[in-house]
């Protein structure tokens, strides 16, 4: 073997040195670039040279560049970071919700208390002009409360929409950008070598594609990745992309939902293909956060604003007239009526309105209140149609669909259905949805207020017992003009000691004898609510007895017209009793009723909910927060870069490099010597 064999030795040696040198102060250069996988240079012997003394070595060989990488830890780490970003998103979003449900004064809960609370210094002074302008501004007040709350709801939801379009987008250059990177490493991959900084580059992508949407990959044998959503939906095969959409819901042009642009055109993703990221985390938010707060600010505007009215029309005003409605909803006073949204590709002409029922009229039928829900119909083409309540977008798995037909109430709302609808038409109800919004003062003159009841009563003169009114409940709107009043109540004995039988003598004559006994609520006429109020007597009237001797002229009480409308507060206590009435969310099970909430109550569950909401989300949020940063600091304790160790490194490599020139001296040196010999 000559000095050639030295030389190679040498100079391989060098080389290699350098590989690692050079690949050793990539590292270090990129210890801060995001994404960079660190690298390290293989090295094998290279086969021997075989001699009559055995195989003499060859020196090295660089065989490759390859890059530390985990695929399980890069994939748990993008996973990861999906749930976190939706967790996060969700809580972010719920912050600012909660921030529109105030507390003490700035909250809707006092301003509601102050606006019945008015009614105090009404019900003292019945004909004070003032007390009553302060009611309407009370009543103004709240009416802007729950407008400013609906409007920053919806405000919120804009927001929510705008976030989806940008992130769309995003997801939409990525995967162009995971496409292009697909094509350049499997371009690459034929040179025999594997493109690290491409690779790094393709795992960064997809890392800051599961921010928006979880995803999974599926490697080909040709070294390109293909990118699938959690729910199967292809992103990504090879080189070509599939898009998505930020779609207008086909109910409501202010929600966004997520589709998928095919080459028939765009389609609406089912929610369920998306399990994670930043999109599911506004998608969940908006469904069912968003419309929950709605739906309940709303729910409490219908409790207020429809049991005020009722009990407002009850009463005569200082004109003597029938009370008017102190609230409207929308732009028409009387019963609200809500329109039903079609879904944007119905094929049918028919179409659904709600029309809210008065409380009474619910009660009378044994029918819940509006619940803070929205509703789903659809039809079958025959004429027949399904309601579904909704949670969340979906149909709630509590509550049973039912067959509806036109005029059906359910919850506090008549169905009414017109036109044809084709199989499979959709429609979106949602009673309480708009109600905050749409809140509005009906009135402007104070002297429409109906502090009086329309019916007074009048002990008899000749009343001896200790009989007296303790209450005059009025049912009815038209209680003040029934046309057989004035109406006299008269108690009689019976043959059991104790017990009492009444009648009523109005214009048409008089009742058949009824059983009472004291303290029982009297319904005029006889045991039948309908002709429009109750008379409740204490005490023990006496009865008459026309067998006695002398014959005993029972007690009586007249019930008539009320002449004197301007020193009667009847009213204006019934109005200040709502503020502790049960108005909100009232439930009949199974024929007995269970009452709502009082508003204060049913304001603090609001805020109870979404406190709970943004509780929960927080928690989850920093729960996921704290996997994705373990995954983060295992992937890269595996792929990063340690500036000690490649210090070390550094140096290591920089005296083999040192002596592997020595080698290539050494070799000169004897070549040089050999030369001089020669000569």
């Amino acid at each position: 073997m000559g000095t050639g064999a030295l030389s190679s030795l040498g100079t391989r040696a060098l080389g290699a040195a350098f590989a690692q040198l050079q690949t050793t102060g990539n590292n270090i250069a990129n210890v801060n670039t995001r994404g960079y996988s660190r690298q390290e240079v293989e090295l094998s012997a290279s086969n021997g040279q075989f001699t009559g003394s055995g195989f003499f070595g060859r020196g090295v060989d660089v065989t490759t560049v390859t890059r530390a990488h985990d695929d399980f830890l890069t994939q748990q780490a993008a996973l990861a970071r999906s749930q976190a970003s939706a967790d996060s998103t969700r809580s972010d979003q719920l912050t600012q919700l909660e921030k529109i449900f105030g507390v003490g004064e700035a909250g809707l809960g006092h301003t509601a208390t102050q606006f019945f609370n008015a009614f105090t210094d009404v019900s003292s002074k019945p004909q004070d002009q003032t007390a009553r302008q302060v009611v309407l501004s009370r009543a103004n007040d709240l009416a802007s409360r729950f407008n400013a709350a609906a409007r920053q709801i919806d405000t919120l939801q804009a927001g929510v929409t705008q976030q989806i379009r940008v992130s769309v987008s995003s997801v939409n250059s990525l995967t162009e950008q995971i496409a292009a990177l697909n094509q350049r490493i499997v371009d690459a991959r034929g040179l025999g070598q594997p493109p690290n900084d491409l690779l790094d580059k393709r795992d960064t992508a997809i890392n800051d594609l599961s921010q928006y949407v979880q995803v999974s990959t599926v490697p080909a044998e040709d070294g390109s990745l293909s990118v699938f959503l959690g729910g199967g939906q292809s992103l990504v095969v090879g080189a070509k992309t599939t898009k998505l959409a930020a779609m207008t819901d086909p109910y409501d042009a202010t929600r966004a939902v997520i589709g998928v642009i095919g080459q028939n055109g765009t389609r609406q993703l089912p929610d369920s293909l998306l399990t994670s990221g930043s999109i599911y985390g506004l998608l969940r938010f908006q469904n069912s956060d968003l419309t929950d707060a709605r739906n309940q600010l709303g729910q409490l505007a219908l409790g207020i604003g429809q049991q005020v009215n009722e009990q407002q029309s009850l009463g005569l005003d200082l004109l003597g007239q029938p009370g008017a409605a102190i609230f409207r909803f929308g732009d028409v006073s009387g019963a609200p009526l809500v329109a039903g949204r079609s879904l944007a590709n119905n094929t049918g002409s028919g179409s659904i309105s709600l029309t809210l029922r008065s409380p009474s009229a619910l009660t009378a039928a044994q029918v819940s209140s509006v619940h803070a829900s929205d509703y789903e119909v659809l039809a079958d083409g025959a004429g027949g149609f399904q309601l579904y309540r909704l949670n969340g977008g979906v149909p709630d798995p509590a509550f049973a669909p039912r067959a509806v037909a036109n005029g059906d109430i359910v919850d506090g709302f008549q169905i009414n259905i017109s036109g044809t609808a084709a199989t499979g038409d959709r429609f979106l109800l949602q009673p309480a949805g708009s109600a905050a919004r749409d809140l509005r003062l009906d009135m402007t003159n104070p002297k429409l207020l109906a502090a009086a009841s329309p019916l007074s009563v009048t002990t008899g003169s000749s009343n001896k017992g200790t009989g007296s009114v303790l209450k005059l409940a009025v049912d009815s709107v038209t209680a003040g003009s029934h046309p057989n009043l004035p109406a006299t109540l008269r108690f009689q004995v019976t043959a059991t000691p104790g017990q009492y039988t009444y009648t009523w003598t109005d214009a048409s004559g008089t009742s058949t004898p009824a059983t009472w006994q004291p303290g029982q609520p009297i319904d005029y006429p006889g045991s039948t609510a309908s002709n429009g109020f109750q008379l409740t007597i204490t005490g023990v009237p006496v009865a008459a007895d026309p067998s006695a001797s002398p014959a005993v002229v029972g007690d009586s009480f007249t019930v008539g017209r009320n002449t004197y409308p301007m020193s009667d507060n009847r009213n204006a206590n019934g109005l200040l009793a709502l503020r502790d009435a049960a108005l909100v969310g009232a439930v009949w099970s199974g024929g007995s009723l269970e009452p709502g909430a009082s508003v204060t109550d049913a304001y603090a569950n609001v805020i109870a909910n979404v406190g709970v909401r943004v509780q929960s989300a927080k928690a989850a949020s920093d729960l996921s927060t704290s996997v994705f940063d373990q995954a983060s600091k295992d992937l890269a304790s595996k792929s990063g870069v340690n500036l000690d160790e490649e210090a070390a490194r550094l140096i290591q490599y920089q005296q083999s490099y040192q002596a592997a020139a020595k080698m290539l001296q050494v070799a000169q040196s004897i070549f040089d010597s050999l030369l001089q010999l020669s000569r």
